[in-house]
This record gives structure tokens, C-alpha cells and sequence, in this order.
């Protein structure tokens, strides 16, 4: 879908190369600005696991998972030969995207202002901590910050335990999502206008955004959501976990029919009627009784039983460990898992995670590229000789 498109993406670690990965999984043409003397992206050398399989420099399988399908060009941005050289790349590029602190997009020459008079249409994308300006411009940022202050740790885990995060980098992976997303609207507008813009998306700005109906609960009503036993949703019942016969099930009843149906397939009809159990409000009331009913009805069969009634007909899901989620037949006998051929002779393949985003025609992607893997072709396409590449390179400057 996105043939054609290429972005120079100055970015590392998480949730600059999380945006860029969906738009490589797409068809785009990702080319990671790398610098020569520092190794690169930092989540090259991130553990502690790895696959011997592949090159030296893109053996983390960290990396891997973030990097699939991209190109890698050695450029040492702090030098004004090599923003020169970006500036040049600029030219035949449909956008830039970053992930820095606030402050050293403008530093590095890679805004918008910077780059117009190169490419008019070019379009700047920036993921920052706390945005490009304001008091925390200089500040860095990372995912478990975000979730800390805009209240996450607050909202899981059990009542009385010690505040905790989500298990996930939740704000890095989805500020990545909402980055790519702008990028493409960017471009878009670009290719109408003829002209590009800066944009910024900022992992504090998600993570409160993120907060969507509990934030206005509070903004509106004054209402402050706090930790629900077994992960309850703050209004709707059942939608929590339940004890059954050898373990737990999640049941999400989050509209009125799924309640009568989930009581047709536990064999308690007359609760349906029961007034404590009648509607949403009157169930949120009787919270506590519903569990305890739930549990002791659904501690008759163990959860695959359960499931197996429930199919199709009332919410509802295991509660998986990593490895029982992976191994879940429901992915293995599918393409959500890609296989990767390694580059050394008889080494196993490299099994990632695929791209969500399902259309005709999708493209298999390859491996995360070797730290300047694609450095001579990337230059040699823009028009550098080998001669002139391996002064740049005694220079410092790729």
C-alpha cells in the first residue's frame, strides 16, 4: 500500500521504530539514520536475548522486534557535512520522523524549516518525552514515566497493593501508533498542497490522552477511578475475572444481551429477572453478589469447558501467560507469527511478531538491517560514487 513512500527515521530504542515498522510492514521504505561512532540504535545492544543467527550488529531480538523490513545509513547528524548529506536525501523523501528529546530536532536540522527549501513537500514528524517546547522541551522521557504521572499506576493492579505499571511499554507502542498515523496524514496533505509541516506527537500527551472517559469522569464529575478488584470495569458488571473450576476466565458482558445469554449458558435463567440483576446500574450495585455467584456457578466445569459453552455467545477469554498466549492454536495455525530465514547456513529462523494491519497482497518483510547495512546503496542511489563515499567515511561522516 505504501510502495513508493520513503522516510528517513532518525529515531532508536521504542517508540520512534515502532512507528516506523508499520509504515515498513506497509511498503514504505524506511531508511534508519544511524550514527558511525556510537553503534547505532541503542537497541542494538538490548538483551539479555539474542539470535545468533544474524549479523553481529542486529542480533537482539529487541531490535528485531522494532526494526523489521528497514534500511540502515551511517550518518553522523552532529557534523555539517552530514546534515548537508541528509539535507540531500531530504530531496526525494516524503517525510522525516524522530524520536528525541525535545530540543535536538531543531539542533540536528531535521524540522521542517530546516528542510523546506530542499524538499517543500517534505513532512517533519517528531516523538518527543514532553513536546518541542515548553519547560520540559530538554527533559527525556520514557514509557513507565508517563504511565507514573498521568495516574496508570493508580489504575492497576488490586485495591491495597502497591502501585504499579502496565506490563507493557502501553505509551511508547501506541504514541508510535498515533505517530505513524500522522505521518500519513502528513503526507497525504503534502501530495494535495504541495507543501509539507512539521508534527508532533509526545509520549505525555498520549498517556493523558489515553485516560479518554475516566480522565473527563473527573474533569466533569469529580470523580476519581481508582483500582477495582480483579480488574474490573469501573461501571459495567460482569466484565471482570472469575474463578473456575481449575483456574480463571474473563467475562465481558458490556451490553445488556450478553447478561441473559451468560445466564442461559450457566443455567440460571431466573436472574435474569431477578431485580438486583435486572440492568447495568442495578448489577453495578450488587458487584460483590454477582461475584460471588458467578464464582460459585462457573466453579462447576474448568475454563475450556466454560469456553467452549460461551463460543460466540457471551465475551469471554482465558487468562494466558506469555507462553500460553504464543503457543495458543488460535495464533499458531495462522500468519500472526512470521518466520525469518537467518543468515548463517543451518541457523533456525527468526520468529517475530507480524504486522496486524491485513490487506491482498501484503508484503513478507525481512530481518532488521545490520548496523549500515545499506549504506553504499542508499548514497550510491543519490548519486555518491564509492570514491567520495570512502572519504566520507574517513571523515567521520557515515
Amino acid at each position: 500500500m505504501l510502495k513508493g513512500v520513503r522516510v528517513l527515521a532518525v529515531e532508536q530504542y521504542g517508540a520512534g521504530p515502532f512507528a516506523t515498522q508499520f509504515l515498513s510492514d506497509m511498503g514504505a521504505e524506511v531508511i534508519k539514520i544511524e550514527n558511525p561512532g556510537d553503534g547505532g540504535d541503542m537497541a542494538r545492544g538490548v538483551g539479555p536475548h539474542w539470535h545468533d543467527g544474524l549479523p553481529e550488529t542486529a542480533r537482539s531480538v529487541f531490535y528485531q522486534s522494532l526494526n523489521r523490513g528497514k534500511k540502515s545509513l551511517t550518518l553522523n547528524l552532529d557534523l555539517p557535512e552530514g546534515r548537508a548529506l541528509f539535507r540531500r536525501l531530504a530531496a526525494s523523501a516524503d517525510a522525516v520522523t524522530s524520536n528525541m528529546r525535545g530540543d535536538v530536532p531543531a539542533k540536528l536540522g531535521i524540522t521542517y524549516d530546516a528542510l523546506a527549501q530542499a524538499n517543500p513537500k517534505i513532512v517533519c514528524a517528531h516523538l518527543t518525552g514532553y513536546g518541542r517546547e515548553g519547560a520540559r522541551a530538554r527533559w527525556p522521557g520514557y514509557d513507565y514515566l508517563m504511565q507514573a504521572e498521568a495516574g496508570y499506576f493508580s489504575l492497576t493492579g488490586e485495591p491495597g497493593s502497591a502501585p504499579a505499571r502496565a506490563g507493557l511499554s502501553l505509551i511508547d507502542f501506541m504514541t508510535g501508533s498515533v505517530c505513524s498515523m500522522a505521518v500519513l496524514a502528513g503526507i497525504i496533505e503534502a501530495r494535495a498542497t504541495g507543501r509539507g509541516r512539521d508534527v508532533d506527537v509526545s509520549l505525555f500527551d498520549l498517556a493523558l490522552y489515553n485516560l479518554n472517559y475516566i480522565g473527563n469522569w473527573y474533569l466533569n464529575n469529580g470523580a476519581v477511578t481508582g483500582r477495582l478488584p480483579r480488574s474490573a470495569h469501573a461501571s459495567l458488571t460482569p466484565c471482570q475475572s472469575y474463578r473456575t473450576g481449575d483456574g480463571w476466565i474473563f467475562i465481558m458482558c458490556n451490553k445488556e444481551k450478553f447478561w441473559g445469554v451468560l445466564c442461559d449458558c450457566i443455567g440460571r435463567p431466573e436472574w435474569k429477572t431477578d431485580p438486583r440483576f435486572v440492568d447495568f446500574k442495578a448489577r453495578l450495585a450488587h458487584r460483590d453478589l454477582i461475584t460471588e455467584l458467578l464464582d460459585d456457578a462457573l466453579s462447576a466445569r474448568g475454563t475450556d469447558a466454560w469456553l467452549a459453552v460461551f463460543a460466540g455467545r457471551v465475551p469471554a477469554s482465558p487468562i494466558y501467560d506469555v507462553k500460553q498466549a504464543l503457543d495458543n492454536p488460535w495464533v499458531a495455525d495462522s500468519d500472526r507469527v512470521q518466520a525469518i530465514a537467518a543468515d548463517a547456513p543451518g541457523a533456525p529462523d527468526l520468529r517475530l511478531l507480524g504486522s496486524p494491519v491485513r490487506y491482498a497482497g501484503r508484503p513478507a518483510n525481512g530481518r532488521a538491517p545490520a548496523l549500515g547495512e545499506h549504506t553504499e546503496a542508499v548514497l550510491a542511489a543519490a548519486g555518491i560514487d564509492a570514491g567520495e563515499v570512502a572519504r566520507l567515511r574517513a571523515a567521520g561522516v557515515v
